[in-house]
């Protein structure tokens, strides 16, 4: 996806890569800075460059994969680590980030890179994961 916050960005190949991992058995957990912000708070004086915006961002991307049909086992969670951890960090064999040490970027405009989804293909299928 392309950084266009607060919209969702365009796809930019993680809709065949994030498919195969479901048809293969892997089971997605969504686990973003998004959330929902119905109201705006008010300005911290220590940080006034950070303005609260309201809006219903974690459902928008929920509402990404409803529409692209993927399904998710988790949302910000992992369901089943309750059970035997009580950490907030949700639990995954591979985590796909943009801002993770070694995943694959790519620069298509000004701005923040994005995931370089056809290269994590190309690593997932090396290493046996597709």
């Amino acid at each position: 996806m392309t950084h266009e916050f607060p919209k969702v960005g365009r796809d930019i190949g993680a809709v065949p890569v994030l498919k195969a991992l479901v048809a293969k058995g892997h089971r997605l957990i969504l686990f973003t800075m998004r959330s929902n912000k119905v109201e705006c708070e008010p300005a911290d004086p220590a940080h006034p460059e950070i303005i609260p915006v309201p809006g219903c961002y974690l459902n928008d991307a929920i509402k990404w994969f409803k529409d692209n049909e993927i399904p998710l086992y988790g949302i910000q969670s992992n369901p089943t680590q309750l059970r035997w951890t009580g950490s907030p960090k949700a639990y995954g064999h591979l985590y796909i980030d943009d801002a993770a040490l070694g995943c694959p970027l790519v620069q298509y405009m000004i701005g923040k890179p994005h995931v370089d989804w056809p290269r994590v293909q190309v690593w997932l299928r090396g290493n046996g994961i597709l």
